[in-house]
């Protein structure tokens, strides 16, 4: 009988282990993903402003090619 219950007390001692390290995983992985997440839409936007910068450097030379051969 006492192996039973120090069986059991052995068995919810881990279970509880288990559950707060889970629970300390978690919150260092959504720390994480928050982190990443930022980093992934500071990406973005940047890729976006390049995007329009050369769109208005393509629009400029033309310009400049336009005013070249109105010389």
């Amino acid at each position: 009988m006492e192996s039973v219950v120090a069986a059991l007390v052995t068995g919810v001692l881990t279970l509880a282990g288990v559950l707060v390290s889970n629970s300390r995983s978690r919150a260092v992985m959504e720390v994480k993903i928050d982190n990443l997440t930022r980093q992934v839409e500071k990406h973005n936007r940047m890729v976006e402003r390049t995007y329009a910068l050369e769109q208005d450097v393509a629009v400029v030379k033309a310009e400049i090619e336009n005013l070249r051969k109105g010389q």
